[in-house]
């Protein structure tokens, strides 16, 4: 070639220039090798730091609604101040140039110097914010440290539940400190406090993805889970399904801009069948009567199996629990004696009492009792060698009626040991009583116990079927299972399934016609005679508004018919260590709707206590079939009759 031709030639000239041009030649490549090999990965790590992040948007969720649509449990725009961390990297470096140290550092240290320098930052922003706000903002170094390091990209939560003075006076700031602003996120609100709260249930804090997705997220905003009651039954409708947005983050992790991919579809609206109406009267009746201790009611529309109200007291505020609930709130409800997160309507078994008259009344009828029959009562009654049962009607002859009225224990264990256990027993399972009902919040119910002889090691002996006959000893029922027993009497024999949940809803007008109506059902007839049904119906009639037990319940106007009970609770030694009481009915006697149940734990009596609660009940019943009455058209409107 002709540069090497040149090159033999002596030219120092040309073979400095040929020199030099070689060592460029060399010195690129040798760069470009360094840069391609040796810093290869830094190159890597940087374009993997500059570049999207994918975060979890939860969607609204949807609502849980009384049977006319009444919100009971919503979301409501919590406004927040939140700091955008983006914004901070210069006020940053110009605290550290004023707080740096001037001898030398390692790495560590450094490290550790640099997030207490941060920390001051957003605490002095804090502290502003605070003025703002008239209002403490606490923000703690491992709460700041826990962010920074693991969601930087998002903002950081300063102050949630702003109220609109606050919202005011923070726009009205002539300058608003750097990084802070306000943002909205949706908020779980029950709207009634502790109304329904056993029933609604309640939220906990969520960090895991329900949707199924094979995409992993890299952030996940603040997401609740339904914990108990309605809100876990139906917790995945009533999510909806999540967004995904993305954030452009540089290679220091801070946000530049962000772009949803995927919107929020919001949860469905689950509408109950409870009237609100009812179940508020429901707990102001408890509440009037309990005096701190425990009780429940159920309301059951005994012509389809609707329950109106479930209710259970104490109570708590499901509110506590959004955002999180505070350790001395956890503490109430986690009394001991008090419990006042159990559903007692659903969650606890109790002994019937007298109540379970009414099924023993049905065997012995159904085996041809002869409800005019005449028997005495000494006052007690002796079952074998047991002790003698003391029996707090007064001695006297007894039909079935003033038996029935005075809560007789000698007529109804006489009657009982004569139509035989397998009868009693028989009927008690046709009312399904000791099995779960079926209600959506299984992981709640309890089944109670309705024993079968033959099952038990024990031998069973004819003072176990006494203790049956007045509802004590083996047997435990819930007041759910109460009010299908009752309302089975009112209708005529229909043992129905209860309805707590009318449909479900889509939020979106558009998707209203993909709307879900759970049917109503029936378990079964009860099978026996109409004859039997009507003497049980007037007894309880008669309980009511003949000076029995059960008198405290009397509406004039209101035909209410109803069955006192008091059930012993007993220790591990078999004594008397407290009692739970009960009011069973039904109202109107002339055309059934409502089937009322009330236990109270450790009341006076049933007709003491429980009885007056359902009057309350009653008396709010009777206003709402007016109102309802109230409503309709004067007139028929003119059309083709049929015949």
């Amino acid at each position: 070639m002709i540069v090497f031709d040149e090159l033999k030639k002596d030219d120092p000239q040309l073979r400095t220039l040929t020199a030099g041009v070689l060592l460029g030649m060399a010195t690129l490549l040798a760069g470009l090798w360094y840069v391609q090999v040796i810093t290869s990965q830094r190159f890597v790590d940087n374009q993997k730091a500059q570049a999207y992040r994918t975060v979890r948007i939860p969607a609204a969720r949807g609502k849980i609604l009384d049977r006319y649509n009444r919100p009971m449990a919503d979301n409501y725009p919590n406004y927040r101040v939140s700091l955008y961390l983006e914004e901070l990297p210069r006020l940053f470096k110009a605290e550290w140039r004023r707080m740096k140290p001037d001898h030398p550092m390692k790495r560590e240290e450094r490290m550790a110097y640099e997030a207490t320098v941060r920390f001051r930052v957003v605490s002095n922003l804090a502290a502003q914010a605070s003025i703002v706000l008239d209002q403490p903002v606490p923000v703690t170094y491992a709460q700041f440290a826990e962010h920074y390091n693991a969601q930087l990209a998002l903002p950081l939560p300063l102050a949630n539940q702003l109220n609109p003075v606050q919202i005011a006076r923070f726009e009205e700031q002539p300058v608003i400190p750097p990084g802070l602003d306000l943002d909205v996120q949706p908020m779980r609100y029950y709207l009634y406090g502790t109304t329904a709260a056993h029933l609604l249930g309640y939220l906990q804090r969520d960090t895991k993805s329900w949707e199924g997705e094979e995409a992993e997220y890299d952030f996940r905003l603040p997401d609740y889970r339904g914990v108990v009651g309605i809100e876990a039954t139906f917790d995945s409708t009533l999510r909806g399904r999540a967004g995904v947005k993305s954030v452009l983050v540089n290679n220091l992790g801070y946000r530049q801009s962000e772009s949803t991919w995927v919107e929020a579809e919001p949860g469905t609206n689950v509408v109950l069948t409870i009237d609100l109406d009812v179940q508020r009267a429901a707990e102001r009746g408890l509440q009037a009567a309990l005096n701190s201790t425990r009780g429940a009611v159920v309301v059951m529309d005994c012509r389809d199996g609707d329950i109106l109200a479930l209710a259970s007291a104490p109570s708590f505020d499901p509110n506590r629990f959004v955002p999180r609930i505070s350790r001395e709130d956890w503490e109430i409800l986690s009394d001991p004696k008090l419990r006042p997160q159990m559903n007692r309507a659903i969650q606890e078994n109790y002994a019937p009492g007298s109540i379970f008259k009414i099924v023993t009344a049905l065997a012995c009828l159904e085996s041809g009792l002869d409800p005019q029959a005449v028997m005495y009562n000494p006052g007690y009654i002796q079952v074998g060698r047991r002790r003698p049962i003391h029996d707090l009607a007064p001695p006297g002859d007894y039909d079935f009626k003033k038996a029935f009225i005075h809560s007789s224990n000698t007529y109804f264990i006489s009657n009982g040991l004569a139509a035989g256990i397998d009868r009693i027993l028989d009927i008690a399972h046709r009312l399904h009583l000791g099995e779960k009902t079926g209600l959506p919040m299984p992981r709640q119910e309890v089944a109670g116990h309705i024993p079968r002889p033959g099952e038990d090691p024990i031998a069973w002996h004819d003072g176990d079927t006494a203790n049956l006959c007045i509802g004590q000893g083996n047997v435990d029922v819930t007041p759910l299972q109460m009010v299908i027993m009752t309302a089975a009497i009112a209708n005529g024999g229909k043992v129905l399934k209860p309805r707590l949940v009318d449909r479900l809803v889509p939020q979106d007008p558009l998707l209203e016609g993909q709307a879900w109506t759970y049917p109503r059902g029936l378990y079964d007839e009860l099978g026996v005679s109409r004859r039997t049904l009507e003497i049980i119906r007037d007894a309880m009639r008669a309980d009511v508004e003949e000076d029995g037990t059960g008198k405290a319940a009397r509406i004039p106007g209101f035909r209410v018919c109803g069955k006192t009970g008091t059930a012993q609770v007993t220790d591990s030694r078999s004594r008397v260590v407290d009692h739970t009481t009960w009011f069973a009915s039904f109202a109107p006697y002339e055309n059934p709707r409502y089937a009322v149940i009330v236990m109270v734990e450790s009341g006076a009596s049933g007709g003491g206590t429980c009885a007056p609660i359902a009057k309350e009940i009653y008396l709010a019943l009777r206003k709402r079939d007016t109102a309802a009455t109230a409503s309709l058209p004067s007139t028929a409107p003119v059309g083709k009759g049929g015949g």
